[in-house]
């Protein structure tokens, strides 16, 4: 057995991988990358079309990052937050601060995104044990149908795909579930705004029907991403937020696979804003690119007012007993600073906006390709949703078959159910080209 064939052995006996039926896997093994390129251990070269599971954001050995974790790694690669901290971290926060704005000016460093959702829903939790007034029947959190926030119980818990969830079901808490704000699935006579109405009418009654019970909403914002990139109704959330105000309700927004310029704004919410209502959530939850996807953290970013409920002397038991021993870590820190250096210098929101217009583009000629059932995209985020043949295998067949012809042509995706997210690197300009593979990729 040779080193390669050792490698590809151990690969799937030894190492467990996520989402994987271990008795047939078979994947690449990464050597190294530039760019916006992948390459295996026997050299062959691939397009990261999908940003190392969408976290990716400026493509690989970005010399800015690259630079600020060599400088961070001269100084020290770790301290806990527990009792100390680090001027990079302690700057991240600041900018992170900065950024947001609307009232969100305090962050809790956490290492995924599914942490980061436990770390607002805990928040969220305790905040109404310890406000003034306040009584302990706020036990249930209202999500979205089809949601997806993470693989912990808690989340999964939040979740709303059942093939997340069946195997762990008596293990999960009960939430309050309103329908999925799928823009895409309506009659033919019903206008978008008609359906965004129809969606916040139901939110409204279940609000109403939970009056006192709920302990926060959450949502992702503007995409639903595991639930096949489901895209909501324009004015959606922006409804959805002026109900919480309106009735005094908590709203957590999963920002973890949209957020740091991903969509050509810093944060996706920030496109349901219109002249006069911006939007203010209690909570937002940043990951995935927040370090352009070199280092595992994540952030909650809350309010002055969820801040103050847990001040006090320490007797009085008020402390957010939670944390995560990497939480903070300033290697990662350094890392989320030279990504918002290149958010405000090199690669600009404007830039990615731009680009965004020629990626939106070319999404809408597959929409024409046989055997595609609905294109949809936001900024640099795009799905193309096949239509299902239960007769050749049933969900996930032709996603599958397009990923693996546009593999051939060295194009690296990977299939979501029906959906093929096409995610590149912000920075990656050759659209015609990739493009061109998908639609090959599709035909075949």
């Amino acid at each position: 057995m040779d080193q390669i064939e050792r490698l590809r052995w151990l690969d799937r006996t030894v190492v467990w991988h996520a989402f994987s039926q271990m008795a047939e896997y078979d994947g690449l093994i990464i050597e190294e990358a530039q760019g916006c390129w992948l390459t295996d251990i026997e050299g062959k070269r691939y397009l990261d079309a999908a940003s190392s599971l969408w976290c990716n954001m400026f493509g690989h050995r970005v010399p800015e990052i690259d630079r600020a974790i060599h400088e961070q790694l001269s100084k020290v690669a770790h301290v806990t937050n527990l009792g100390m901290s680090h001027p990079t971290t302690i700057r991240l926060a600041e900018r992170l601060v900065e950024v947001a704005g609307r009232g969100l000016e305090h962050v809790f460093f956490a290492g995924d995104g599914a942490s980061a959702v436990e770390v607002a829903m805990k928040m969220a939790y305790q905040y109404w044990r310890q406000i003034p007034g306040a009584h302990g029947r706020r036990t249930k959190f209202l999500t979205l149908g089809d949601a997806y926030h993470g693989d912990t119980l808690g989340t999964v818990s939040l979740g709303g795909i059942s093939r997340f969830q069946q195997m762990f079901e008596p293990l999960l808490f009960e939430v309050v579930r309103g329908p999925c704000p799928d823009r895409s699935r309506r009659p033919d006579a019903m206008s978008e705004s008609e359906v965004c109405e129809y969606y916040l009418g139901e939110y409204a009654k279940l609000l109403d029907a939970h009056a006192g019970e709920i302990v926060a909403v959450v949502a992702e914002s503007c995409i639903q991403g595991a639930a096949g990139f489901v895209m909501q109704p324009r004015g959606f959330l922006r409804g959805l937020h002026r109900l919480c105000r309106e009735r005094g309700e908590l709203l957590i927004l999963d920002e973890i696979a949209v957020g740091m310029g991903r969509t050509g704004k810093m944060f996706a919410f920030e496109h349901e804003e219109v002249a006069g209502e911006r939007l203010s959530p209690d909570f937002v939850c940043l990951g995935k690119g927040l370090t352009g996807g070199y280092l595992a953290m994540s952030a909650t970013l809350t309010t002055r007012c969820v801040w103050e409920a847990f001040l006090g002397r320490r007797d009085e038991g008020k402390a957010f007993l939670h944390g995560h021993t990497y939480g903070g870590n300033p290697l990662a820190a350094a890392a989320g600073n030279a990504v918002l250096d290149l958010l405000h210098g090199r690669v600009g929101l404007e830039i990615i906006a731009e680009r965004a217009q020629e990626f939106g583009s070319r999404m809408e000629e597959l929409r024409g390709c046989s055997g595609v059932r609905d294109v949809r995209s936001l900024g640099m985020m795009g799905a193309v949703e096949m239509n299902r043949r239960e007769s050749d295998g049933g969900i996930g067949t032709e996603s599958s078959r397009v990923c693996r012809n546009a593999l051939r042509e060295g194009v690296w995706l990977r299939p979501l159910g029906d959906v093929v997210p096409i995610l590149p690197p912000v920075v990656y300009e050759d659209l015609g080209w990739l493009f061109s593979i998908l639609s090959d990729a599709i035909r075949k």
